[in-house]
Protein backbone atom coordinates (compact mmCIF):
# COMPACT_ATOMS: atom_id res chain seq x y z
CA UNK A 1 0.00 0.00 0.00
CA UNK A 2 2.32 2.08 1.45
CA UNK A 3 4.58 2.39 -3.06
CA UNK A 4 1.24 2.91 -4.21
CA UNK A 5 1.07 5.95 -2.04
CA UNK A 6 4.64 7.00 -3.24
CA UNK A 7 3.40 6.43 -7.05
CA UNK A 8 0.96 8.55 -7.06
CA UNK A 9 2.81 11.21 -4.95
CA UNK A 10 5.24 11.18 -8.09
CA UNK A 11 2.22 11.30 -10.49
CA UNK A 12 0.80 14.60 -8.39
CA UNK A 13 4.20 16.19 -8.99
CA UNK A 14 5.11 15.19 -12.45
CA UNK A 15 1.38 16.92 -12.96
CA UNK A 16 2.03 19.91 -10.40
CA UNK A 17 5.30 20.60 -12.23
CA UNK A 18 8.48 21.39 -10.13
CA UNK A 19 8.62 22.14 -6.75
CA UNK A 20 10.29 22.36 -3.91
CA UNK A 21 9.93 19.33 -1.73
CA UNK A 22 7.98 19.65 1.78
CA UNK A 23 8.58 16.10 3.71
CA UNK A 24 10.48 16.28 7.12
CA UNK A 25 13.72 14.74 6.03
CA UNK A 26 14.46 17.36 2.90
CA UNK A 27 13.66 20.18 5.10
CA UNK A 28 16.85 22.33 6.78
CA UNK A 29 17.50 20.99 10.31
CA UNK A 30 16.52 23.67 13.30
CA UNK A 31 19.57 25.99 14.27
CA UNK A 32 21.41 24.77 16.82
CA UNK A 33 22.43 27.31 19.72
CA UNK A 34 25.94 29.20 19.00
CA UNK A 35 29.02 27.53 21.66
CA UNK A 36 30.16 29.64 24.39
CA UNK A 37 33.43 32.01 23.36
CA UNK A 38 36.75 31.27 24.07
CA UNK A 39 38.18 32.78 27.33
CA UNK A 40 39.83 35.47 27.38
CA UNK A 41 43.92 35.55 27.22
CA UNK A 42 45.95 36.39 30.29
CA UNK A 43 48.01 39.73 29.34
CA UNK A 44 51.82 39.65 29.00
CA UNK A 45 53.43 40.98 31.83
CA UNK A 46 56.90 42.92 31.04
CA UNK A 47 59.64 42.66 33.27
CA UNK A 48 58.37 38.92 34.60
CA UNK A 49 61.51 37.57 36.93
CA UNK A 50 62.57 33.97 35.58
CA UNK A 51 63.37 31.58 37.19
CA UNK A 52 66.63 31.34 38.76
CA UNK A 53 68.80 28.17 36.79
CA UNK A 54 70.57 25.45 39.13
CA UNK A 55 73.44 26.26 40.95
CA UNK A 56 75.28 22.96 40.07
CA UNK A 57 74.39 23.66 35.73
CA UNK A 58 71.75 21.98 33.65
CA UNK A 59 73.81 18.52 32.64
CA UNK A 60 77.29 17.50 33.70
CA UNK A 61 78.57 14.38 32.54
CA UNK A 62 81.60 12.77 33.66
CA UNK A 63 83.39 12.50 30.86
CA UNK A 64 82.28 15.58 28.55
CA UNK A 65 85.81 17.23 28.51
CA UNK A 66 87.20 14.08 27.02
CA UNK A 67 84.80 14.10 24.46
CA UNK A 68 85.58 17.78 22.95
CA UNK A 69 89.27 17.66 24.41
CA UNK A 70 91.78 18.07 20.83
CA UNK A 71 94.60 15.07 20.80
CA UNK A 72 97.15 15.43 18.01
CA UNK A 73 96.58 14.66 14.91
CA UNK A 74 97.79 11.15 14.65
CA UNK A 75 95.63 10.32 18.12
CA UNK A 76 92.70 11.67 15.89
CA UNK A 77 93.76 9.52 12.75
CA UNK A 78 94.69 6.34 14.47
Amino acid sequence: MESYEVVMTLMQEEQDGWSTPTRRECRIPAAKACPPPPPPKKPFIFGKKRPEPPKNGYFQPPDLEMVFSMGTRRQAWA
